[in-house]
């Protein structure tokens, strides 16, 4: 690539547990390996002993031995105020979701040889606009420009209309992931993606399905031992860590044991747990998180007009949905097998690439079209005179859920008080008649009105709700023509052009690992948290090869350290399938 030829578009899939980046190449898209050689990068962060950040794959070892020192799971608190301790200052979302952002961004530019500004990311598609604002801030903490924003399961099916553009159909994806989940109902047609509605729950994923069983093992804990491992967090992420690994094998197996010597279970107190876990125990733990999946499917089909037999396919998207219990939950609901033509962990980024595609202007996709739709309905808080009496707080929709977007609808209003000069324009996203019921976005103070009875003065509200799922406001006053934007003050998490780049000087400050040292300390790290799971010969045999590996770092001899961590990666792995 010439270093005239434009610096290429990344497509990046922030997730709530693993997060990936990719670029479109030679007429496809392609996954960006880390600088592990891993593809999926965990997102969490964490600090070492000696105050270095870590992140990614080492911070999540970390974690389980040192919860305190760690975050993670922080995307689902985007857009809101929320913060994280990590040592002597506190982060907020948008700081550590950039700090994940910048590793995918280094990975990137290795892989590319050549520097990156410019990226379209993917949110859950119910997201609101705190969230996907917040989203745009963590890229511009990153250095990354964030023009565009795709929903999740839009960029799946947009990997898959690339592969079926030849055929027609009405499909739903199912995008499970490790935080959120989402329902698209879409038709192909000849490469047009036309999404019909979207529904979904922002607090529901793979982490609560690893809570719910580690709920369950800590039950069985707290008859045994009686103890409260949920009070105790270095226990308690010991066995959501171990519930997570249980999972997975359950994926492959009908039985799996879970064991756990030296549980730290408080007050320096330690207890041996050990436990033999069916599949079909597990999945009575999961059945709260899964009935919670089936409201979202049933509110995307009805705002699409559909039945589950109208679909002609069920596209699986997110690691989650590789549990046998999702893949059989999708086969009952619909009467047919799920598709799962594309990795489901990378279904999304390899179409946030295929969308830096069409932006960029790419030759191979200029055939592909999508169309998306508004997940929520906005509208004002308005009030109503009965009698003697007001009523405050009646939502008034402005933009119905489901509607084609990119678009722009517009009320009239008028004032409710005699000689009123100003209007407080309160914005709501939601379903319900009441304001109360709904999510506030926030409030804008609209004054100068010319004085006139209750009735007389009129106001046109116009929302513009752009492809990015973000919302912009204009304030029309139809007698003179005065217009103002709306720019909603004070939204929670919302951070301004200032504190942004404050954000970006302070994230240059902190002591990063540098690239080239993260494959060691991310396989010390996963030998030190797979130490404390193991007993008797394994134990020891791990234990050697972590010394020797730590021999090899002291002798600074890059041969030898390869050749070692080699060595206790692979042990890692044998032990961990045992």
């Amino acid at each position: 690539m010439s270093p005239s030829t434009p610096s290429p578009i990344l497509g990046i899939d922030l997730g709530t547990t693993y997060s990936l980046v990719s670029v479109f190449r030679n007429g496809h898209p392609v996954i960006i390996p880390n600088a592990l050689g891993e593809f999926l990068t965990p997102s969490a962060v964490a600090l070492d002993d000696h105050g270095n950040m870590l992140v990614g794959a080492a911070a999540r070892a970390r974690a389980v031995l040192h919860p305190e020192q760690a975050a993670f799971a922080f995307k689902r608190d985007m857009g809101t105020s929320r913060t994280y301790r990590l040592g002597s200052r506190d982060y907020s979302p948008q700081e550590l979701s950039a700090l994940i952002l910048s590793s995918l961004k280094r990975d990137a530019e290795a892989f590319l040889g050549r520097p990156v500004e410019e990226a379209v990311i993917t949110v859950p598609a119910y997201f609101g606009d705190p969230q996907r604002q917040a989203t745009k801030d963590a890229g511009a903490i990153a250095g990354l420009e964030v023009e565009r924003i795709i929903n999740e399961p839009t960029a799946a099916a947009l990997a898959y209309g690339l592969h079926e553009r030849q055929r027609e159909m009405k499909a739903v994806v199912l995008d499970l992931g490790g935080g959120t989940f989402d329902v698209t109902v879409l038709e192909i047609i000849e490469g047009v993606v036309e999404i019909q509605s979207s529904a979904g729950d922002a607090r529901l994923g793979g982490e609560d399905f690893d809570t719910l069983l580690a709920r369950h093992l800590a039950l069985q804990l707290r008859h045994a031992k009686s103890v409260d491992l949920e009070a105790h967090p270095p226990g308690w992420a010991r066995m959501r860590e171990a519930c997570e690994a249980a999972k997975r094998r359950l994926s492959q197996t009908d039985r799996t044991v879970i064991v756990l010597p030296e549980l730290p279970v408080g007050e320096g107190r330690k207890v041996d747990f050990e436990f033999s876990l069916t599949r079909e125990e597990a999945e009575h733990a999961w059945a709260p998180a899964l009935e919670r999946l089936r409201g979202p499917i049933h509110q995307a089909l009805q705002d699409a007009s559909l039945k589950a037999s109208d679909i002609d396919e069920v596209l699986l998207v997110g690691g989650s949905t590789r549990m046998p219990v999702v893949t059989g939950f999708a086969t009952q609901v619909f009467g047919r097998l799920p598709l799962r033509k594309l990795p489901p962990d990378e279904a999304v980024a390899m179409g946030a690439a295929v969308q830096a595609a069409m932006k960029a202007g790419d030759q191979a996709v200029d055939d592909l079209v999508v169309t998306d739709v508004a997940p929520f309905t906005l509208g004002v808080s308005t009030a109503a005179q009965q009698g003697h009496r007001r009523i405050t707080g009646i939502f008034s929709p402005i933009l119905e859920r489901g509607t084609v977007i990119p678009a722009s609808r517009v009320e009239r209003y008028w004032t409710a008080g005699d000689f009123q000069r100003e209007i407080r324009l309160e914005v709501y996203q939601g379903e319900h008649a009441q304001c109360s019921d709904n999510v506030k976005l926030g409030e804008y103070a609209f004054s100068g009105l010319a004085p006139a009875p209750a009735g007389e003065q009129s106001i046109d509200v116009r929302f513009t709700y752009d492809l990015n799922g973000i919302l912009e406001v204009e304030i029309t006053v139809v007698a003179t023509g005065r217009k103002e934007s709306f720019v909603i003050e004070q939204r929670p998490g919302k951070l301004t052009p200032a504190q942004i780049e404050e954000a970006r000087r302070a994230m240059s400050a902190l002591k990063l690992h540098p690239q080239d040292a993260l494959p060691n300390t991310t396989a010390l790290a996963r030998a030190d948290a797979l130490h404390v799971q193991l007993t008797g010969l394994p134990r020891e045999e791990l234990a050697s090869a972590i010394a020797s590996f730590r021999l090899a770092l002291q002798s600074q001899r890059p041969e030898l350290i390869t050749a070692a961590r080699d060595h206790l990666t692979a042990l890692v792995m044998r032990l961990r399938e045992r």
